[in-house]
């Protein structure tokens, strides 16, 4: 009878285990000191065995629960798909991903690049080389995943964006009112640090992979997309860049996320 109560103890364990999962947590950042709310997605884990992360933040106003309802609708199914682990950290609505100079509790960047990471390769069977790590978003995440992942790059081998907002000087009152004013102060006197431009010549040099793509119909962030790629080719840094039909709507996004995690999955396995 105990034998069979350990064999069936067993079975159970290894069910756990294995089975798919979804996971709500709320992870402390010792720089904000406050808890974020973040989903992370697994595939079937199996002993003994690690797995490659990709970090995905959320556009503008957005939250790791509608990535999952509405913005990525396949997202789990391309983590047992793809054998990957998800994280989505939540973006506080309107943080930009940055490490803000005027809000204390603001300080998104510092966050995800390294207290984030360093939590799930503490407490997720990930595998901890950069070659294995990726970040992505879209829109204002786009934004985010390119400055973090430019500025982490020793942590993250492949950079994606999906109309990104890659240039604040571009925005008009209404972006302002929300980035510039509230989060980074002044456009005349914003820190350079905070420009993607100001990346350019670290990407260089950085031994990343960079995706970037937009639609044509998206009137807010198409010349942004199309300056920055430009820019980049001028400087000779590899990089993937394509333009598709679609405005700046979850239709768009949604295609477009789906079909960079699959070449997010063929850089893991090179």
């Amino acid at each position: 009878m105990k034998k069979l109560i350990k064999i069936v103890f067993v079975l159970t364990a290894f069910v756990q285990l294995s089975a798919q999962k979804i996971i709500h947590q709320e992870i402390f950042s010792p720089k904000m000191n406050k808890k974020i709310k973040t989903v992370i997605i697994t595939p079937n884990l199996q002993p003994n065995t690690k797995y490659p992360s990709v970090y995905i933040l959320h556009g503008f106003s957005g939250n790791p629960d509608r990535i999952m309802k509405q913005d990525i609708p396949d997202l789990v199914k391309k983590a047992q798909e793809l054998k990957t682990i998800y994280v989505l950290p939540d973006g506080n609505y309107s943080s930009w991903y940055v490490d803000s100079p005027l809000i204390k509790d603001s300080q998104y960047q510092t966050f995800i690049g390294k207290e984030l990471v360093e939590f799930i390769d503490k407490n997720y069977p990930v595998k901890a080389e950069k070659k294995f790590r990726g970040i992505m978003g879209w829109s204002m995440g786009g934004y985010g995943a390119t400055n973090i992942g430019v500025t982490y790059n020793k942590t993250f081998g492949i950079v994606g964006s999906s109309c990104g907002a890659l240039d604040f000087n571009s925005f008009g009152e209404g972006y302002q009112k929300y980035l510039v004013n509230k989060v980074l102060g002044p456009l005349e006197s914003i820190n350079p640090v905070f420009l993607t431009d100001s990346k350019i010549k670290l990407m260089a040099g950085a031994d990343q992979q960079y995706i970037f793509d937009c639609g044509t119909e998206d009137t807010q962030m198409i010349n942004m997309n199309r300056n920055f790629h430009k820019k980049l080719t001028e400087m000779k840094i590899q990089h993937l860049y394509t333009e598709s039909l679609g405005g700046h709507v979850p239709e768009y996004w949604s295609r477009s996320l789906s079909e960079q995690l699959s070449l997010f999955d063929s850089f893991f396995k090179q």
